[in-house]
C-alpha cells in the first residue's frame, strides 16, 4: 500500500494555512502553536525548529516529544470522516490537528478545544 501524499508534505507549508484561517476569524498564530504544542509535546522552540527544518507531516507525528493522551477525546467530522474512526495512525493525528484548527477557527474556547 502506497502511503498518502499528505504524509511527504512539510508542516512549514501547511502551517501559514492554519494561521491565516485562525486569523480571519479572529484568533491568533500563538493560539494555533498552543495547539500544536498540545497536541505533539513540543515547545515554541522545537516546534520552531521543525517547521524551519520543514519536517514532514509523517516525520513530525512519529518525532513528537510526547502525544498528548488526551487527543483521543478529539471527536467529529474532518473531511467527511470521523476522526475517531480513522484507522491509520499518522492520518488520524494529522486529522486530530485538523479538528483543533477548526475548533479554533470556529470560536470554540481553548479549554474546550485542549480538552481541560
Amino acid at each position: 500500500m502506497t502511503k498518502h501524499r499528505i504524509y511527504s508534505v512539510s508542516i512549514a507549508s501547511v502551517y501559514p494555512h492554519y494561521v491565516a484561517k485562525a486569523e480571519k476569524r479572529g484568533r491568533t498564530k500563538a493560539d494555533v502553536d498552543e495547539i500544536i504544542c498540545w497536541l505533539t509535546g513540543h515547545t515554541q522552540e522545537t516546534l520552531d525548529n521543525q517547521l524551519a527544518n520543514d519536517t514532514k507531516f509523517e516525520d513530525f507525528f512519529a518525532h513528537a516529544p510526547q502525544m498528548n493522551p488526551s487527543r483521543s477525546l478529539i471527536t467529529g467530522v474532518i473531511c467527511g470522516v470521523r476522526v475517531e474512526d480513522i484507522q491509520e495512525p499518522t492520518m488520524q493525528e494529522i486529522r486530530y490537528l485538523d479538528k483543533l484548527i477548526d475548533e479554533l477557527a470556529n470560536g470554540k474556547a481553548m479549554a474546550k478545544i485542549l480538552r481541560k
